[in-house]
């Protein structure tokens, strides 16, 4: 490998499940130098014929490196060829391959012929033959990053640049609630009527980091409105007031507190093309964003059906295996919105019939999130349920389904992450709901208690 002139040069060394969490990952080092074992490249061609989900990102990631690489002679890929920045025409740094399986001889580096053993070594020869430079190796395999460090790699790291935020207790959560009375707080403002509705225009500095569409509350329960425009001096504010706000329906289903009934609001507004729905198990995210698209589709006519999706477990795991159809086959993953149906017709005089009725009359369809991408949904509510255990790449990939006159609602709970290289910060759930709190479109909700039941809010706080 040439030697770089610039001291400020780092180089990173990638292991195999960055490319399967972003397939482009290698494009988004700026103006450092990135370095592929050729191990991760054998990595990427096992998992690319496996009938898994992260097959087709391992196939993507194989296609960028490949059009990266496509015009280097072997010369050219042992000096380093030029990587071009993610969306700009200037080049960034160098992508190298190298042949690390003849390394384990030339260093004192970790035994065997463990893969990642391998991609350790890699990282410690070249923190040797480059020094002084920074070596650092990324990966989100947390007992890798302890046996690097252990072998004596100085730099180990986790991939952060979809990471938005660093604790996930800073998120944020769709509304601001103001301590004491509101109206203390703002002190005298302009209000205005249009038609029936009445917004004030207070100060920009009476909430200087206000976010559109973000809702108002106050700790007296006098208060509700939500931000509609924000100006450099001043932001106005759609008055809903608590009561009526607390009063709002879908499909006979009340509100419960004041956080379900901001999420209803959201839910029920055709100007939100994105609402994103966060809280702890048994908050209602499911129920009242089955009841909002039923009400929205079948009372309001407004959509003509409800796709109902979410990640099979284990990664979007393939859903092959289990008998039937597409909708048969999801069944068993959608079973909380089955519930949510019945609870919601649980007092009709046949219940049942009654959910097969509405099933039908909405046109509600369940799909697998393998199955959305192509796709070109129009003028529909679809439910993307469970999606703290989608990647930011996978959940891009859904939200661009969604064409003309599409409702994209988005729930779910980061404290119950399964996936094996997912953490609440890293979750394309928190991505995108740092990405879209600007968007004039979308509204967040953190629905703040549980009220499934005692014994589920004990749980949720203690265990």
């Amino acid at each position: 490998m040439a030697r770089r002139k610039t001291k400020e040069k780092k180089i990173y060394v990638l292991d195999t499940n960055i490319l399967l969490h972003e397939p482009f990952a290698f494009l988004n080092f700026q103006e450092h130098d990135v370095v592929i074992p050729m191990t991760v490249l054998e990595e990427l061609d096992h998992i690319k014929d496996r009938n898994k989900d992260v097959s087709r990102d391992a196939r993507v990631a194989i296609r960028a490196l490949e059009d990266v690489l496509k015009d280097a002679s072997p010369d050219q890929m042992l000096q380093g060829v030029a990587l071009p920045r993610s969306g700009e025409q200037k080049p960034g740094g160098h992508l190298f391959i190298i042949n690390d399986h003849h390394i384990t001889d030339e260093i004192p580096g970790l035994p065997g012929g463990e893969n990642d053993h391998l991609i350790i070594n890699t990282a410690l020869y070249l923190q040797r033959e480059r020094s002084p430079l920074k070596v650092i190796l990324v990966t989100k395999d947390i007992n890798m990053r302890l046996k690097a460090k252990g072998a004596g790699l100085k730099l180990v790291e986790d991939y952060r640049t979809d990471q938005l935020i660093d604790d996930v207790r800073f998120l944020y959560k769709g509304y601001y609630k103001f301590p004491g009375d509101f109206w203390s707080q703002v002190g005298e403002c302009r209000s205005e009527n249009e038609g029936r509705e009445t917004f004030h225009y207070v100060n920009r500095s009476v909430l200087p980091n206000a976010y559109i569409n973000e809702y108002l509350i106050d700790e007296v329960e006098g208060f509700a409105g939500k931000v509609t425009a924000i100006t450099d001096k001043e932001i106005r504010i759609l008055d809903f007031g608590y009561e009526r706000l607390m009063h709002r329906h879908a499909w006979g289903i009340h509100p419960k507190n004041i956080y379900q009934a901001m999420a209803m609001q959201a839910l029920l507004d055709p100007h939100m093309d994105l609402v994103i729905l966060t809280g702890p198990a048994g908050c209602g995210k499911t129920l009242i964003a089955l009841a909002a698209a039923l009400e929205l589709v079948i009372e309001k006519g407004m959509y003509d059906k409800v796709i109902v999706t979410r990640n099979t477990p284990e990664i979007a795991e393939s859903i092959g295996f289990l008998p039937g159809t597409e909708e048969e086959k999801m069944a068993p993953w959608l079973a909380a919105i089955t519930d949510s149906l019945e609870v919601l017709h649980k007092t009709d005089e046949h219940p049942h019939a009654s959910v097969n009725y509405i099933m039908e009359k909405a046109n509600i369809q369940f799909k697998s999130v393998n199955f959305m991408r192509g796709r070109s949904i129009q003028n529909a509510i679809v439910i993307l349920d469970e999606c703290q255990n989608l990647s930011a790449a996978q959940l891009k990939t859904i939200i661009t389904r969604c064409g003309e006159g599409t409702k994209l609602i988005c729930s779910g709970n980061l404290s119950q992450i399964d996936s094996n290289y997912l953490t609440a910060v890293t979750s394309g759930l928190t991505y995108i709901v740092e990405r879209f709190k600007n968007f004039e479109g979308s509204t967040t909700i953190n629905l703040n208690g549980v009220v499934r039941s005692r014994l589920a809010s004990f749980a949720e706080a203690n265990l």
